[in-house]
């Protein structure tokens, strides 16, 4: 089990939106461009970028989510106390 990630994100308010981000990166929308423009996160503006964090950074049901992830798969729709996000995981170490 990786020790750290590499994940971006994108957090939007309701689980609709969500949901349609969700299928929208599905069909070959960018990640990176819906995080710039749809993210209420301030990491939007870096694509969604997090950077690296180990286990107990980051609130659990995120942290759950993103662990679970291979490299380059896309979480469902993930609800923690912010709101709504869609994880993405890019690399672990």
């Amino acid at each position: 089990m990786s020790s750290e990630i590499k994940a971006s994100h994108i957090l939007v308010k309701s689980e609709q939106e969500a949901i349609d981000l969700y299928n929208q990166i599905k069909e070959g929308l960018s990640f990176a461009d819906a995080a710039s423009k749809y993210s209420l996160c301030p990491s939007g503006q870096e694509g969604g970028d997090l950077g690296f964090f180990g286990k107990g950074m980051m609130v659990k049901p995120f942290e759950d989510a993103a662990f679970d992830l291979e490299i380059g798969e896309l979480s469902k729709p993930v609800q923690t106390q912010f709101g709504w996000h869609l994880i993405l995981v890019t690399d672990k170490k």
